[in-house]
């Protein structure tokens, strides 16, 4: 008999990232065997063991997906949303295997988003040993002066921790708003936003484009696309799957 911890097994069947299986453990919305289960140690055989997610039966191991995802503003990155707003997975209506973002854009923002159903590949993206550069275009009001860009650069202090990103550059500068690139490690909740509002440049646009050596490009809002066999391997390979 092989056991494993039941969010591993949770993620292998593509209902979420091993983070979020957890939530959904701790919650009180799994079942094994007909038995809520909490303890996020727990351990099951995947090949006798029944799970269930909100009543809903899991399905052995599906097909896996990979996929980029133009997020425009307006959908939040959710499967689902009590509040009943437009989520990604509007967007990925077509798609009749489930698959879920890998990391997050508020609702506000816009750009790229990885999604997969595979629980494995999304543990390691967002891993601390793993995690890929995320590039961003930010459009603040007003220009920043050099004082507020060194700020920037060296780290601000926000409520969650220090936080400094990997570079900031300045694209373009008008006597209304200035567009820099950020790149950030970490993808801690609304982090550019609170970041430029630390050193008092607030965003009034912003779009994620690129994730590691996976860039938006030309994919239209609200349009994703497959990742290739080459980008599939080179990805894996970044996390160290091989």
């Amino acid at each position: 008999m092989t056991v494993e911890r039941l969010q591993k097994v949770m993620a292998a069947r593509g209902v979420a990232s091993r983070r979020q299986a957890e939530v959904m453990i701790s919650q009180g919305r799994v079942q094994v065997n007909g038995v809520v289960v909490t303890e996020l140690g727990t351990k099951i055989d995947p090949e006798k063991d029944e799970i269930r997610v909100d009543g809903k039966l899991l399905a052995a191991v599906q097909e896996r997906l990979y996929l980029l995802l133009h997020k425009p503003i307006g959908y939040v990155t959710t499967m689902d949303d009590p509040q009943k707003r437009r989520t990604v997975s509007d967007l990925l209506a077509g798609i009749k295997v489930r698959v879920y973002p890998v990391g997050r854009l508020d609702i506000n923002s816009s750009g790229l988003l990885f999604c997969t159903n595979d629980g494995e590949l999304a543990h390691r993206m967002m891993h601390p040993r793993y995690k890929l550069k995320k590039y961003y275009r930010v459009t603040v009001e007003g220009q920043i002066s050099p004082a507020q860009l060194q700020r920037l650069r060296d780290g601000v202090e926000l409520e969650d921790g220090f936080a400094r990103p990997e570079r900031v550059e300045i694209k373009y500068s008008s006597g209304t708003e200035t567009v820099i690139e950020m790149i950030l490690r970490e993808g801690r909740n609304r982090q550019v936003r609170r970041m430029t509002a630390a050193v008092g440049c607030p965003v009034k646009k912003l779009v994620r484009t690129r994730i590691g050596f996976l860039r938006l490009g030309s994919l239209p809002k609200g349009s994703y696309r497959f990742l290739s066999a080459g980008e599939m391997a080179k990805l894996r390979q970044m996390v160290g799957l091989g």
